[in-house]
């Protein structure tokens, strides 16, 4: 039987395309003419809490006046767009997902009241004559719009900000991919900077920058926070605060039909079967060993737990607070390197056999 994976995930859902309302200060340097260096996309659903949070963190962040903040909704939501039209400590630009659930709440890529019940069997969804009968997933599965969505939102947005969003279309440093439940240290972006030259200085072939990994931070940052990891990249553990240039991107985007027909509804788990069946070297990876990313959400779509995101971000506040003199190291190095092998996911995860869902994922690339 395929239970969701254990992993950050949120769900998914929309707003109509090409949208992009966007707000520059003129005071930041990403306005108008100059570009910003960094570029944070945040995949944004319907959790308006821990997106506050997010923006709370960004808002402390040093050197944020030089970021290109993109939140992706797959949403209309007043109060998300309220939280949108606040940011005022860096330009910042909405987008819309055009394939939203809420857009399609009764057809495809919706719940079409025709489309099979997700645990009928095959042999009954035949008789039944419901339209996807033909396309269970490996477990035996039909689809449910909710999972599906996360991965369509996350393959076009991934899209959408490398090809169509005018202001990045010369930008040539790293793109950072986020969810609304993480939240950010004081110095990231001060970190990601270094851990960037670092990548080019000495680990070039480290197609992946990541801000941190999940679990407790044990101990104090002294003599940790200015240490770097390299290692394979595991989508478990590297998939908070990814950041990648377009090299990266290109070699993604020629796997499309790769990523669009594994049956796997994680957009992460996709990823990492990419690294060893489609593209052309499995993924490593450079993170630092005290994370500057965090996450809030231990109640998303695969936790049964309730949390509180403002009890979660308390309680790093307060780590943060406590290591405040290791922050913003002058010089990050490579503590340890990790021997190096491919990693396949170990098992498929399903929810992802539908072929409107292969056919419309593939789609994406061919959007103008």
């Amino acid at each position: 039987d395929h239970e969701p994976a254990p992993r950050s995930s949120h769900r998914g859902p929309g707003g109509q395309h090409g949208s992009n309302a966007g707000r520059f200060p003129a005071r930041a340097p990403g306005a108008g003419g100059g570009a910003a260096d960094v570029v944070l996309v945040v995949q944004v659903h319907d959790r308006a809490e821990h997106l506050r949070l997010l923006l709370e963190s960004l808002r402390r962040a040093a050197g944020v006046e030089n970021v290109l903040l993109v939140l992706s909704h797959d949403l209309w939501a007043e109060e998300l767009n309220r939280l949108a039209a606040g940011v005022d400590f860096c330009p910042v630009l909405q987008v819309f997902f055009p394939f939203s659930i809420q857009l399609y709440p009764r057809e495809f890529p919706g719940h079409d009241p025709r489309d099979c019940p997700r645990d009928v069997g095959k042999a009954a969804a035949l008789r039944l004559g419901c339209i996807n009968a033909e396309y269970p997933d490996s477990f035996g599965h039909y689809r449910e719009a909710r999972f599906s969505q996360t991965k369509h939102h996350w393959w076009w947005k991934l899209h959408f900000v490398w090809e169509r969003v005018r202001a990045l279309r010369e930008h040539a440093g790293p793109v950072v991919f986020l969810e609304e439940d993480h939240y950010l240290a004081p110095d990231f972006y001060h970190v990601l900077k270094k851990l960037w030259a670092l990548r080019e200085r000495e680990c070039p072939e480290c197609q992946i920058v990541s801000l941190g990994t999940y679990g407790p931070v044990r101990g104090g940052f002294a003599g940790r926070a200015d240490k770097v990891e390299m290692k394979t990249w595991k989508s478990t553990e590297h998939n908070m605060g990814m950041a990648f240039g377009r090299d990266t991107y290109q070699k993604l985007i020629e796997c499309t039909d790769a990523f669009c027909t594994y049956d796997d509804y994680n957009w992460d788990w996709t990823l990492q079967h990419l690294t060893v069946s489609c593209l052309p070297k499995f993924w490593k990876v450079l993170v630092p060993e005290i994370p500057r990313i965090f996450h809030t959400g231990d109640c998303g779509m695969h936790h049964k737990k309730s949390c509180r995101p403002s009890t979660q971000s308390a309680k790093i506040d307060s780590l943060l607070n406590s290591n405040r003199q290791y922050l913003f190291p002058e010089a990050m190095s490579i503590s340890k390197r990790y021997s190096m092998a491919p990693l396949s996911p170990h098992v498929k995860n399903g929810g992802w056999g539908d072929i409107r869902d292969h056919e419309l994922c593939k789609s994406y690339r061919r959007l103008q």
